[in-house]
Parts: structure tokens; C-alpha cells; sequence
């Protein structure tokens, strides 16, 4: 799940802020919206189409072909760009996109491999170190983990899977980590 540079494009994103009016801290007129993709986590800015009603924590479609709420996407933008209400809701959106997506993530768990001889992607996850490391190895060698409930049952000293996960995207996020487990480079 490791990542290098070049070009993702999301399908959906879930709204972090609208400003109807636009941006005036930016020198934006027209109505914006603030959003984060939902396969790669991108942090994005969208032009709505007139007249729609969008509400903060919504899915929109952004992919090809015919939108229905938005008109144009922007561009990629970085933390720093967002307002103070579209970095209050990331973490909401983050969880929601890792509830909606257990599975996958499930599967990160079951999956992950190391980074180097010194370094194993789990260890990059908060509050994973050697020990809980090890115990996901061997609980993962026995049975395969089968839901975030599985996890905290068998992994001692993980209590919330969910929250370690958006404790770590975030941080990708704002680019905090040197190595991207879930979000692209650059």
C-alpha cells in the first residue's frame, strides 16, 4: 500500500467546508468547497455547480462524466489551505472513509509488510511498537484478523484500531511522516 509520486484521481470525496461566498482570505469570489478524497485521501478544492445544496460531511461525486453538485475540481491543495472548520470535520471524514472501508484496512493489518530490516509498516501506526508488533505477527500467522473487533479482542494494548488509523492518515495528511502508508507523495 506503499506509495511513490504521480497521478490519483478520486471518484467521490466527502465535504470538510463550503463557503458559498467563496474565500475572501484566499481572494476566492466564487463558492467553494473543501473536500478530501475518498480512495486516496487528497485534500482537494471544488467549484459547486450554482443553486445546489451541499452539507458539510456529504459525499459528492467527482469522477468523469456527468456531476451532480460539482462543477469543477480545482486542485489538489495542501492542510495549511484548509479552514478552520474543513480541519475541524477531517478527522470525522477520515473515520467515516475507514468505517465505510473496515475491510480494507482489515486487510492492511493482515497484509502489511516491512518497511527495511529495522522498520515494519505496522511499527509506523501510533502506539505499535515492538511488542504489539509482534503480537499482530503471530495473532495474523494463527487467523487472519476478520474485523476491527477482531483486532482489539486479540491485540492486547490496541483498544481502537479506527482511531490509530486516523491518528496516522492525519498525520500523512499534514506531512508529518516521512513514509506514506495510505496517502500519496507529493
Amino acid at each position: 500500500m506503499k506509495f511513490q509520486r504521480g497521478t490519483f484521481r478520486e471518484e467521490y470525496a466527502i465535504v470538510l467546508d463550503y463557503l458559498p461566498h467563496g474565500d475572501p482570505l484566499k481572494g476566492i469570489r466564487e463558492p467553494i468547497v473543501y473536500a478530501l478524497g475518498k480512495n486516496y485521501f487528497l485534500l482537494l478544492s471544488l467549484i459547486p455547480k450554482p443553486n445546489v445544496k451541499i452539507d458539510l460531511l456529504e459525499e459528492v461525486y467527482i469522477g468523469e462524466g456527468p456531476r451532480p453538485k460539482i462543477k469543477t475540481v480545482l486542485k489538489r491543495i495542501k492542510y495549511e489551505d484548509l479552514t478552520p472548520i474543513a480541519k475541524d470535520n477531517l478527522p470525522k471524514a477520515i473515520e467515516k472513509i475507514i468505517i465505510e472501508n473496515e475491510q480494507k484496512f482489515v486487510d492492511f493489518f493482515n497484509n502489511a509488510g516491512p518497511i527495511n530490516v529495522r522498520i515494519h509498516s505496522l511499527e509506523l501506526l501510533p502506539g505499535i511498537g515492538k511488542t504489539i508488533l509482534n503480537n499482530i505477527l503471530e495473532q495474523r500467522e494463527i487467523e487472519k484478523f476478520k474485523s476491527f473487533e477482531d483486532i482489539k479482542k486479540r491485540i492486547k494494548g490496541i483498544k481502537d484500531p479506527v482511531k490509530i488509523l486516523v491518528e496516522r492518515i492525519l498525520k500523512e495528511i499534514k506531512e508529518e511522516e516521512k513514509h506514506k502508508l495510505f496517502v500519496p507523495l507529493g
